[in-house]
């Protein structure tokens, strides 16, 4: 069941409905209800390894703590208690990335293993059998194996109710593409009793309507072109490739920030709230500040359950580099089966690397410049790290550019395919389809075309905003009724006359259902 679907529109005010008319201590069964039968409409066979991990998970949080003892806001466990404990937790984390890595990599790593055979000519391995899937399996695997840490740390306490467990896994807003919460807000929120209030119904619903808004109006029309070009790359060289890549930076964002809002909005108007995904990461001065920005509950679930455990930057400039390219080859990989994923990741990794080499010999070269600078009243005393504008329209430009550069190798999926878009990028140096109207007739009618601009104007407008710490929805609910009633009525035509509908459009699929 799809977010962008009449399918959804229907099953939602249903799902709302029946929660606020039964008893606030039984709310719960019905939403576990609600999110299996919302799973079950991708593949109904699947829906018993989410009970399978959902079982693992929970008998090893038990056990765990029981192990263990509560010491939840005790501190750190001694290292005695933590290490009787910690061969369970390797297991339950083992077992789950098991099942993670058959349905994902399995077909991968044989390819892989193949091409080494073939490389010393041996006799390859064959199967017959394709592997499906399942929607959502690396969002709720890394949910409930960040619950099972949470655990093992003393963070939370083991939870006691299965049913209501089995709901923080599989809550539906967020069950198959994210944000993957942690235990610490999701479950946390699931104990407490939600009133109806209208506030978080306006809220939620202009949520819902933005977030429909970024997928079908702008996420959906920008992949036509993005499509029309990478499907025909030898028709479309030079500079058609980095128009499609720059509107594939906008497609992804808005695919996924798009879900994001409307999984934000539908269980806002439950009462219960989620994380904000994304943060407008292209607004970032610098890379490292757009992984902050972009995809935060993945970002800071690879940060806090790998990147500190594996020694962080604590273990010396060396190490700390080795980790970063780690976590981010791995988070590349988690993406998808395939080795440009993995150049995507470390790409982003490299960017990181550099930069902070490149900010140590920044600052002793400039020396004690900053310093003289602020004596004199040219910086301010307190405005340490001083940009101006222009600074920093550049760092944000190049930023823009080198997460776009990236973003290829993601979009091409391939390595092969990513190479060869490469070569015909810098191969045809044709910077005439940059004025001769070219870039318009690509798949996409030109009046739609300066729709989808306009829209992208309207997301930069919401997005700066954003980035300067506020929040649109709430600027609008500030407004008299008049104005948030023609914000409403704005959204919903937009997305019925220009939203991208029906079958000739393969572009209704979110785009991180396949991860």
């Amino acid at each position: 069941m799809l977010f962008n679907t009449t399918q959804y529109i229907i099953f939602l005010p249903i799902v709302i409905l029946i929660y606020y008319i039964l008893p606030a201590k039984i709310r719960y069964i019905w939403l576990l209800i609600a999110s299996y039968y919302f799973y079950m409409q991708w593949n109904p066979a699947y829906v018993l390894l989410l009970l399978f991990c959902t079982v693992l998970t929970f008998l090893g949080g038990q056990y765990i703590e029981k192990k263990s003892g509560s010491n939840v806001g005790g501190g750190v466990k001694s290292f005695r208690v933590r290490e009787s404990v910690k061969g369970y937790l390797f297991l339950c984390i083992l077992v789950s990335l098991s099942f993670l890595g058959f349905f994902k990599y399995f077909s991968f790593f044989i390819n892989v293993f193949n091409h080494l055979l073939e490389a010393f000519h041996l006799k390859q391995i064959s199967y017959q059998f394709n592997i499906l899937l399942p929607v959502g399996i690396s969002f709720y695997i890394l949910q409930s194996l960040g619950y099972l840490i949470d655990v093992y740390r003393g963070d939370i306490y083991a939870e006691k109710n299965f049913l209501r467990y089995a709901l923080f896994v599989s809550f539906f807003p967020q069950l198959v593409a994210g944000p993957i919460e942690r235990s610490k807000n999701l479950l946390v929120q699931l104990h407490e009793s939600h009133r109806f209030e209208f506030r978080n119904l306006k809220k939620g619903t202009l949520l819902i309507l933005y977030g429909l808004f970024l997928k079908m109006v702008i996420a959906d029309r920008a992949a036509i072109l993005v499509d029309t070009v990478y499907e025909n790359p030898a028709e479309y060289p030079g500079f058609y490739i980095v128009w499609a890549t720059a509107f594939f930076a906008i497609q992804i964002y808005c695919d996924f920030y798009g879900y994001s809002t409307i999984a934000r909005g539908s269980a806002l108007i439950m009462g219960i709230k989620l994380m904000d995904n994304f943060l407008a990461p292209y607004f970032s001065k610098n890379v490292k500040e757009f992984w902050r920005r972009w995809h935060t509950s993945l970002s800071s679930w690879f940060r806090d359950y790998l990147y500190i455990p594996l020694g962080g930057n604590r273990k010396g400039t060396v190490r700390s580099k080795l980790n970063l390219m780690l976590v981010f080859g791995i988070s590349g990989l988690w993406h998808g089966a395939s080795l440009a994923y993995v150049v995507w990741g470390l790409l982003n990794g490299v960017y990181q690397v550099i930069a902070d080499i490149r900010e140590k010999i920044s600052k002793f070269i400039r020396g004690g410049y900053e310093e003289i600078l602020r004596r004199v009243g040219i910086i301010p005393e307190k405005q340490k790290g001083y940009m101006t504008f222009s600074a920093r329209l550049f760092h944000t430009i190049v930023t823009f550019l080198l997460v776009t550069f990236a973003w290829l190798f993601f979009r091409a999926g391939g390595i092969h395919t990513a190479l060869e878009l490469l070569r015909l990028l810098l191969s045809n140096f044709n910077w005439i389809v940059l004025f001769d109207g070219s870039l318009f007739d690509l798949g996409i009618e030109k009046g739609y075309m300066y729709i989808l601009l306009l829209s992208v104007l309207v997301l930069f407008l919401s997005d700066y905003y954003k980035y300067k710490g506020k929040d649109s929805a709430e600027l609008i609910l500030s407004q008299g009724w008049i104005a948030q009633i023609g914000v409403y009525i704005a959204l919903t035509f937009v997305i019925l006359l220009y939203g991208c509908y029906g079958t000739i459009y393969d572009t209704n699929q979110f785009i991180y259902f396949q991860f």
